[in-house]
């Protein structure tokens, strides 16, 4: 496996659409899309989202999801980073875990490791991330990795009443 990125306990690489099993083993849980209102139909389902979503950013942007594995042992936990958002012209921060990893810092761990990718290696200005307001283990997150409240706002995939909160984080001050 070619690494992309690591960490102390991860490995991040680019999925291939070999991949698609992994996408929608995670997706089967509704507790690891209770807040983004996605699940997977099928293995189909998720060749389509990687053959259409996820893969052609590592060639046009350079960056993407990543799959994240342990570097002990190997195993895929779920996948974390950096996607260009071509209708909001910004740099989204996403994650997304295996319930068994949850509450042991991989988020934390993954998402500012991005960051810091982000911002060094690709030389970004800002990068955004959006969180529903009832995912208070996301809200620890973006705190803990410095993203700054910007405001909410509803999206038709989540329920009314139940916006996305957005957070930035600038490396080089505001833009305009």
């Amino acid at each position: 496996m070619e690494a992309v990125l690591e960490t102390d306990r991860l490995l991040f690489r680019k999925f291939t659409i070999d991949d698609a099993g992994l996408i929608y083993d995670l997706n089967l849980d509704p507790e690891v899309t209770k807040y983004t209102k996605d699940p997977m139909t099928d293995v189909e389902q998720a060749k389509k989202v990687l053959r259409e979503v996820i893969l052609p950013q590592y060639s046009l942007y350079g960056h993407g999801r990543w799959a994240l594995h342990l570097k002990e042992g190997n195993e895929f936990i779920g996948w974390c980073g950096l996607k260009y958002r071509p209708e909001l012209d910004e740099i989204d921060l996403g994650y997304r875990f295996k319930k068994k990893y949850w509450g042991k810092g991989y988020a934390t761990e993954a998402a500012a490791a991005c960051l810091d990718y982000g911002f060094e290696k690709l030389r970004f200005r800002d990068v955004y991330s959006f969180t529903s307001v009832l995912n208070k283990s996301s809200e620890r997150v973006m705190q803990k990795i410095g993203m700054e409240k910007e405001g909410e706002f509803d999206h038709p995939k989540i329920e009314q009443g139940h916006p996305l909160r957005r957070h930035v984080l600038y490396r080089v001050g505001k833009t305009v």
